[in-house]
Order: C-alpha cells, then sequence, then structure tokens
C-alpha cells in the first residue's frame, strides 16, 4: 500500500497551483484583500490537500467513482491524486460558475472536470461522497451555521430564519447521500458529521466516524471519514 503520492502526482498538483488565475479567484473567496489572502493560503492549502489525499487513496479502490459536493481549489490536490494515482473517475460540483471557469481552465489537460450545476443533477452511484464545509457555509446559511459552531446569538436568533435553512440543508443531503453506494465512504467536516448522522438514522443504515481528523487551510474545519454500511 502506497505511503505517499508519487512525484509526478506531486508536481501535477503543483503545476495546477501554478496556473491558477489567482486574481479571479479574489472575488470568489474575498470581499477584500485577495492578494495577501492568496499570498498566505496558497501553500497551505497544497501542503494540506497533500496530506488528506495521501490518506484518501488508501481508502478508496482503483476505478471507482467520487461525487464532490461544492469543490473547489481545496479539493484539487484530493481530486488529482484520486484520477492520477488510482484511475478514478472524478465528478466535482461547484454552482460558483467563476470559480469553476478557472479552476477547469488551469486542468484543461487533466481527467478533472468542474461543473458548474447541482450535484443532485450527478447521474449513476457513486462509492465516496466528499461533501466538506458546504452544509454549514456561513455565507449560504447565516442563521444555521452559528449554530453548527456554537456560536449563535441568543439575542439575534431567528429560529424561523434557522429552519428554513435546516429544510435546504437537508434537502441536500436527502437528494446526495442516496447515490452513495453502500458499503461507502463519506469524507466531510467534523460539524457536518451530524447532517450525515441523521440521514443513515433515518433510513437505518449503519455507519461508522473515523476518530482520525485532518486539518484543512482556508475555512478551516476539520475532515473526517465515515463509512456508510458498516457498524
Amino acid at each position: 500500500m502506497k505511503r505517499r503520492l508519487s512525484d509526478s502526482t506531486r508536481r501535477v498538483i503543483a503545476e495546477v497551483f501554478d496556473q491558477l488565475d489567482y486574481t479571479r479567484l479574489e472575488s470568489v473567496y474575498c470581499y477584500e484583500g485577495g492578494d495577501e489572502f492568496w499570498f498566505r493560503k496558497r501553500a497551505p492549502c497544497r501542503r494540506l490537500g497533500i496530506k488528506v489525499a495521501q490518506v484518501l487513496v488508501k481508502k478508496l479502490p482503483p476505478d471507482g467513482r467520487s461525487l464532490y459536493v461544492g469543490a473547489g481549489v481545496t479539493e484539487l490536490p484530493v481530486l488529482l491524486a484520486e484520477s492520477i494515482e488510482l484511475q478514478r473517475q472524478v465528478e466535482p460540483y461547484n454552482l460558483k460558475r467563476s470559480e469553476v471557469a478557472v479552476l477547469n481552465r488551469a486542468c484543461r489537460s487533466l481527467p478533472v472536470r468542474f461543473r458548474g450545476q447541482d450535484a443532485s443533477s450527478a447521474a449513476g452511484f457513486f462509492d465516496h461522497l466528499w461533501i466538506v464545509s458546504v452544509l454549514n457555509d456561513p455565507e449560504r446559511f447565516p442563521h444555521l451555521a452559528p449554530l453548527s459552531y456554537g456560536r449563535a446569538d441568543p439575542v439575534s436568533f431567528n429560529p424561523l430564519l434557522f429552519q428554513k435553512e435546516r429544510r435546504i440543508v437537508q434537502t441536500i443531503v436527502n437528494r446526495c447521500m442516496p447515490k452513495l453506494s453502500v458499503p461507502g465512504l463519506v469524507t466531510t467536516s467534523t460539524e457536518e458529521v451530524v447532517w450525515i448522522a441523521d440521514w443513515c438514522h433515518r433510513h437505518r443504515i449503519p455507519y461508522h466516524v473515523e476518530r482520525k481528523q485532518y486539518p484543512t487551510a482556508l475555512v478551516g474545519d476539520p475532515i473526517c471519514f465515515i463509512k456508510i454500511g458498516k457498524e
């Protein structure tokens, strides 16, 4: 079993990061100070992504399929590692069209193509689902995210808006989880585990959350792995 990614895969990852149009990415990730943001985050994003990729390629079989929900710059190392090291089919989805254009331009000669549409439109089944920092996105879910992180203000907290956002999150989970073949693997952040666990409980499917966690560079949410269909 491989202990590290091949040098050729590492070179490809480095080349893709070098080819990214960080000026265009500023409007996606930053309100201001985009140059400083990417100057600080670019290397950690690649380095930590490679660490997660090294773990993931040990857990997945060759020639399988992975569905990536809300995939962006952070997911590049794992997407490239899966497709190059394991010859797996990867389908990354991202609703931010401007980011999709930048990512596809950088990956134009590689077997990774980002899709600017909802991940629920993905066809067929996948043995791996990646859904990281999607269900607790503070920009998309400003009333749900503070509660997820334990920072909700009891004075300003609006339960009606929270319930609305919770229904949206549950809809995302309800549409994506059935695409996972069982047994299968879910990669998610520790804050999002509860949504995956809730779905498994409702469908009476056993699961196991691995204790080991892995840091990320942009949002900072630790990543963990959940085995679905196993106690």
